[in-house]
């Protein structure tokens, strides 16, 4: 649950814990809160999934930050199980030393996915440092810091930097490149400040040849062309690595109109020489609008030469006046030949974006079982709560989609788009609507607070836009789904989604007299004289006014789309009280699951810093650990010398509210 300031804090801090453990249990009794939907311990998934095609060659690395390049979030590994995993314990931990509470943002919370190869293992921290390990212990490999100097007295970058996420580095192998030669495997890292940094994957060494040409030694940077906007860029996500291509996408700061574009870049390997670039911005509008960049994980399919672009939302966000032209790249996934930089299809998902409905989950590329066969299909999962699935090679709906008419806008100028697209199947986990006698409250003056609010609202359903006395946006801008949301069983062909049900309000106003910017809602237009104003949908106690659970895990059965298993997604916690289990509240969440062959779904993501194990036929939780920090991230699992191991990164999440840390803890079965 985000923060509603310091004043609505006050509220709640002084009040006992008795009383409030009185209050959820007066919500318990009269409200009707779903109760988990378990599926069946007999249920046969066995044999019923498609084999999906693992393209890393080794089941014992972790080799891309979704596991594979397609996003899977799947590892092969089955030493771990449901039967023996009460005895997984901690094998280790490691600190960066990279954490700042006094700078504590959303940019500095550590939320990188680990990468795992030949008994290695990689992951990056907010001050754009690299660090390898000894996989099996933990022990000290390398560490990399851009403003260090080298042996020589050198350094790659000689100033400073704010904190900036980083989610995870990449891997690449030099097939050509002699077997012990320096910088045939290299770690790719996208730099906070536009850079694509190699490094000898053995050393730590920048690899002084990957940008030369640019008059870069070891790095290339999107600074050296034209970005066509006049925002800053940064990056969050790593590059992805297809065939010898370095593909990078960088974001935006979409709340200007003429933000940087959302230009992809693919990059020679060896070399670091540009060879393509893609923008979404149509060529006759790259100074009216800019933005519908990539800022989640990139998707790459190596034998089709295809790499797999989720987009965001054009500039500015929430107001679409000034871009009322036709923007196709914008809210869509878009296919894009490795080689040349030519779109091969794309498909949009949000037309005319007015509610900052960025694709943030990374575009799975998976096999499926559909009709009796296997379908090689991209699915992507959406803030909106919506799952499209796409046929790989055309880009069209493998299950029905209709356009179905939306309400229109009333600010003066804008024009919504008439109609948005809605997936029949699979059944959305989501909630995506909501009326007044369901709205919640701690207490019976608290819910009826959000019903007060509620009337005050305008509110026609999923996709009511931004109206000058305010709307309800349900889901949210966070979500739905969000970054990291999904993962695919290819054993029993279930889909695993973790989601929010959560809302948030959203006005276009005059810009009033001392106007100061809030958070990502809250900015000014361009033009200087309206703003947007925007914040979650929240009671005076800063509790949801959405009923709960606010977060849930859900299990879709991708041959008939249907939802076999949804439960609540660990517990919310808040002002330092964890809402106990049995309410059924789940919790918001940051992160995703990752699922293995031993028929387990791990995930963090939750507010109460557990990292829990779910059987992936049931849903049922089987284990639980208390991390230092919540694991807002994705789970990653490997094995070493035989042993697997379960990683993920402890961070927290500055926006969230919750503890920081910089802990990198990894589980195991006892030797």
């Amino acid at each position: 649950m985000a923060s509603t300031g310091g004043s609505r804090k006050k509220w709640i801090i002084g009040i006992p814990l008795l009383l409030i453990a009185a209050f959820a249990i007066w919500s318990l009794a009269t409200l009707d809160i779903p109760e988990p939907r378990y599926a069946s311990a007999e249920s046969d998934y066995a044999g019923r999934g498609a084999t999906l095609a693992r393209v890393t060659g080794n089941a014992a690395d972790w080799s891309g930050t979704g596991g594979d390049p397609g996003g899977s979030q799947w590892s092969a590994l089955d030493q771990i199980t449901p039967a023996n995993i009460g005895g997984l314990e901690l094998a280790w931990e490691h600190h960066s030393g990279d954490f700042d509470p006094a700078s504590a943002s959303l940019a500095g919370s550590f939320e990188a996915i680990p990468l795992v190869v030949d008994g290695t293992l990689y992951y990056c921290t907010a001050y754009d440092r690299v660090i390898a390990l000894n996989a099996a212990t933990g022990e000290d490999r390398w560490a990399f810091d851009p403003r260090q100097p080298d042996a020589n007295g050198q350094v790659m970058f000689d100033y400073e930097l704010a904190p900036k996420h980083c989610r995870g580095v990449a891997f690449w192998r030099d097939e050509a490149a002699a077997p012990d030669s320096l910088c045939r495997q290299r770690i790719f890292r996208s730099a906070g400040d536009q850079s694509i940094i190699a490094l000898d994957a053995a050393t730590g060494a920048p690899c002084a040849g990957f940008g030369a040409g640019n008059g870069h030694a070891g790095f290339v940077t999107h600074a050296d062309f034209d970005p066509m906007g006049e925002s800053p860029v940064s990056a969050s996500s790593p590059p992805i690595v297809i065939g010898d291509v370095v593909v990078a996408a960088a974001g935006s700061r979409d709340s200007l109109q003429d933000a940087t574009d959302g230009i992809v870049r693919g990059f020679d390997a060896r070399s670091g020489k540009m060879m393509w670039e893609f923008n979404p911005i149509p060529e006759a509008h790259r100074h009216d609008t800019g933005a519908a960049n990539i800022w989640t994980l990139l998707s790459g399919d190596p034998a089709r030469g295809l790499v797999f672009l989720a987009t965001t939302s054009p500039s500015p966000d929430y107001y679409g006046a000034t871009r009322k032209f036709d923007i196709p790249y914008a809210n869509a996934v878009v296919a894009v030949r490795v080689a040349t930089g030519e779109v091969a299809w794309h498909y949009q998902i949000v037309h005319h974006d007015l509610f900052d409905y960025d694709l943030a989950v990374q575009p799975m590329l998976v096999t499926i079982e559909k009709d009796g066969a296997p379908r090689d299909v991209v699915i992507q999962a959406t803030k909106q709560g919506l799952i499209f699935v796409l046929d790989r090679d055309n880009g069209k709906p493998v299950f029905p989609v209709e356009e179905r008419p939306v309400p229109a806008s009333t600010i003066p100028g804008e024009s919504a788009a008439p109609t948005q697209p809605f997936p029949l199947l699979p059944e959305s986990p989501t909630r995506l609507s909501v009326t007044r006698d369901e709205l919640f409250g701690l207490t019976p003056i608290d819910r009826a607070l959000c019903r007060r609010r509620f009337d005050g609202l305008r509110y026609e359903g999923m996709f009511t836009p931004p109206d000058e006395r305010e709307s309800l946006l349900l889901p949210s801008a966070m979500g739905g789904t969000n970054w990291g949301g999904a993962a695919y069983d290819p054993q029993t062909n279930l889909l695993i989604v973790k989601t929010d049900n959560l809302a948030s309000t959203m006005a276009i106003l005059k810009k009033p007299e001392g106007f100061a910017p809030g958070d990502f809602m809250t900015r000014e237009l361009p033009g200087g004289e309206l703003i947007s104003r925007g914040e979650f949908f929240l009671s005076p106690l800063g509790i949801p006014c959405i009923p709960p659970p606010w977060g849930t895990l859900s299990a879709i059965d991708m041959s008939s789309g249907k939802i076999v298993w949804q439960v609540p997604a660990g517990q919310s916690k808040r002002y330092g009280i964890t809402v106990p289990a049995f309410l059924n509240w789940g919790s918001p969440t940051v992160g995703g699951p990752m699922v293995t062959g031993g028929g387990l779904v791990f995930l963090g993501a939750t507010l109460d810093a557990g990292f829990r194990a779910f059987d992936v036929r049931t849903g049922r939780t089987v284990w639980k650990a208390g991390l230092p920090a919540p694991g807002m991230s994705v789970p990653a699992s490997y094995a070493v010398d035989g042993r697997q191991y379960v990683a993920i990164a402890a961070g927290g999440n500055a926006v969230a509210g919750t503890d920081l840390g910089d802990a990198l803890m990894v589980y195991s079965l006892p030797e």
